[in-house]
């Protein structure tokens, strides 16, 4: 047995000591980047297939922590907010085939780590949010041969129901579009009003109106007016824009937003 084979059948038989059967989370994690929304997904090694970052619990461990866990050993992102938002569970989510695909390509042949694989499973699914500036792109750990961001507009062949996952986050950040305000966690520091507009109409998938989108922003008065941005003529320069921490703050707690 070769030494990376010994290395697979070590990671899958801790697992079947020190976690849970039939549970897993996976993490969506999101950034706002060349005017495109991208998720972060790893490439299963010896496999055309892509993943979102997941993993399975640790049976002495809280939903939550795994989550961070997994964000941190799957794609090295240390500090991180997460939100769980929605638990997969129908009675047909059952990938069998494709696990045992995996495991034939990995020339794992263990009765006890195949039968652990074919049990029903449960995720339940987290949504972060990163800022292109701070989110690198990570090291693969050894299970995974690429770790990338790529658009939603052109997503890879995905593993088991994870384009589904992928599109409730999206559904789920488009909804709380209508209750908080969006932004301080995938712009930069500072940004134009322009470079918010496209970043709402990103996430919508709708042109927005320039006028009107202005007086409903400005109206919630959670932004700071920089000096303008000195590119072109004086008069064609833009202002530029930062988040009011403390006020952004607050409308997030009383969910109050932009789009009514």
């Amino acid at each position: 047995m070769s030494k990376k084979n010994e290395k697979f059948i070590e990671y899958f038989e801790s697992l079947i000591t020190n976690f849970m059967p039939g549970n897993s989370v996976d993490c969506v994690i999101f950034r706002y980047n060349n005017m495109e929304l991208q998720v972060l997904l790893l490439k299963w090694k010896n496999a055309n297939l892509w993943v979102l970052p997941g993993g399975f619990v640790k049976k002495n461990e809280d939903l939550d922590d795994a989550a961070k866990r997994i964000v941190r050993e799957r794609v090295g992102i240390k500090s991180i907010f997460l939100n769980q938002f929605y638990t997969f569970g129908d009675y047909n989510r059952q990938y069998v085939d494709q696990l045992m695909q995996q495991l034939e390509n990995l020339d794992i042949k263990s009765p006890l780590i195949m039968n652990w694989f074919t049990q029903r499973f449960l995720t339940t699914a987290y949504l972060a949010l990163v800022k292109a500036t701070k989110a690198k792109v990570p090291e693969t750990e050894f299970i995974s041969s690429k770790c990338e961001w790529i658009s939603l507009s052109s997503l890879p062949e995905l593993a088991f129901d994870h384009r589904e996952i992928i599109q409730k986050a999206h559904d789920r950040l488009k909804t709380q579009l209508n209750y908080l305000p969006i932004g301080k966690n995938l712009l930069s520091e500072t940004f134009t009003m322009k470079e918010l507009q496209n970043l709402y109409e990103t996430i919508l998938g709708v042109k927005l109106d320039r006028s009107n989108f202005q007086r409903k922003i400005l109206k919630l008065n959670f932004l700071i007016r920089l000096e303008k941005q000195y590119s072109g003529g004086a008069h064609k320069a833009p202002y530029l824009y930062s988040f009011h921490k403390k006020r952004y703050a607050e409308l997030n707690e009383k969910g109050i937003g932009f789009i009514k």
